[in-house]
């Protein structure tokens, strides 16, 4: 039995912060039915490639993966009454519909504990409802711009440009805090019986996210220092290039850069005043990383990696995004599975990361058609009403 059987969960979000929160509940085998608008359906779809069936977006592989789908127009009042009775039977309901909007169609918390008491009801917000923000929309890059995100690359290489992470980062953050919000909120009702109102915004998990280490020192009052982590902004914290590519080292502890200065023959620097005077003031790091950049073109990055690995120094190689699924370790693991979807054809599909003793591997379910399970999802309601 998968963890979450028998967990049903109605989820009308879109994009890639709801879907990717029920995605890893569907994962763990909660029943998750997507409610999409009709024709187009999720945004989501169209997020990568989907040739032959641009519906069918490579993103949407994964992001709703295992979940079952049913079109509905909400505005309508039949398809409304099908959501009515879809979460009359479900444990949990989980939009990213603005407040306003969500209350004109009926389905607010007041609206959707008449129709199911003990429903657990997840509003994914961009912005917390009880701020100025409440009612702006909210995107990755505008959460990344409001957290000061975008102000840490150019604080590393002194471009002033502000500049956005290369990742949905925001919002997958935003999901892995939804998911662990709706379990939360699931492990509550098992103990007392008793559903809730649980609101999910963007902007303050992100920042939650970003803050825990750059908070730094101005979480004192009164400030200690400026916020941002320096061993995360250091510019020379980089890539460290060999003969033939480059090389991640970390000489986290002081055993590891000791060890790791003595293999690159640079043991004396610990020893020299320069070195002593900076590491009294907290500024030493600077100097060991240069020093290591000035000594690893002398091997290659395999050399390297063999040395290192019988000396205990953390290192990898710096590969490109292009070779990750070839990476042996993955390869071996069996994190990326080789499948034929239904309606796409061959396709990878990464295996959830996490392994339960009590829940041993198994297929995920594919990711659906727009409304491709709408007639079947209906009959269900149909037989549920005798």
């Amino acid at each position: 039995m998968s963890m979450l059987s028998g967990i049903r969960i109605v989820d009308l979000t879109t994009v890639i912060f709801g879907p990717y929160a029920t995605q890893m509940l569907a994962d763990l085998g909660a029943e998750v039915i997507k409610v999409e608008t009709p024709g187009m359906g999720d945004i989501s779809r169209y997020l990568g490639s989907g040739v032959p069936n641009p519906t069918m977006g490579s993103i949407h592989l994964t992001v709703n993966r295992g979940k079952r789908s049913i079109a509905l127009d909400l505005k309508k009042p039949e398809d409304a009454a099908v959501l009515r009775d879809l979460i009359a039977g479900a444990d949990v309901f989980f939009h990213n519909v603005r407040g306003k909007a969500i209350a004109r169609l009926g389905f607010d918390y007041e609206g959707c504990k008449a129709i199911k008491p003990d429903i657990i009801y997840v509003h994914g917000t961009g912005f917390g409802q009880d701020g100025p923000y409440a009612d702006l929309q909210a995107y990755d890059d505008v959460i990344q711009a409001a957290t000061g995100t975008t102000s840490l690359l150019p604080r590393v290489d002194g471009n002033p440009a502000p500049r956005y992470f290369p990742s949905l980062i925001a919002d997958k953050i935003a999901g892995q805090f939804g998911a662990q919000a709706i379990l939360a909120a699931l492990v509550h009702k098992l103990r007392t019986g008793d559903g809730q109102q649980v609101e999910v915004p963007m902007f303050e998990c992100f920042a939650a996210f970003m803050l825990t280490e750059h908070l730094r020192d101005d979480t004192l009052d009164p400030p200690i220092g400026p916020a941002g982590y320096p061993r995360q902004l250091d510019p020379t914290r980089q890539p460290f290039p060999t003969r033939d590519g480059y090389l991640a080292i970390v000489p986290y502890t002081p055993e590891s850069t000791a060890r790791l200065l003595g293999l690159l023959g640079s043991a004396d620097l610990l020893r020299a005043p320069e070195y002593e005077a900076a590491k009294a003031k907290g500024q030493h790091m600077p100097i060991i990383y240069s020093e290591i950049a000035r000594k690893t073109p002398a091997k290659t990055s395999a050399e390297w990696l063999e040395l290192f690995a019988a000396n205990d120094i953390p290192a990898m190689a710096a590969r490109d995004l292009q070779d990750v699924r070839k990476d042996p370790h993955l390869v071996t693991t069996g994190f990326f599975r080789h499948r034929t979807h239904p309606d796409v054809g061959a396709f990878h599909e990464m295996q959830p990361p996490v392994k339960y003793g009590a829940m041993p591997p198994r297929d995920l379910g594919f990711a659906p058609r727009v409304d491709g399970d709408g007639t079947a999802i209906r009959d269900e309601l149909a037989t549920r009403h005798g």
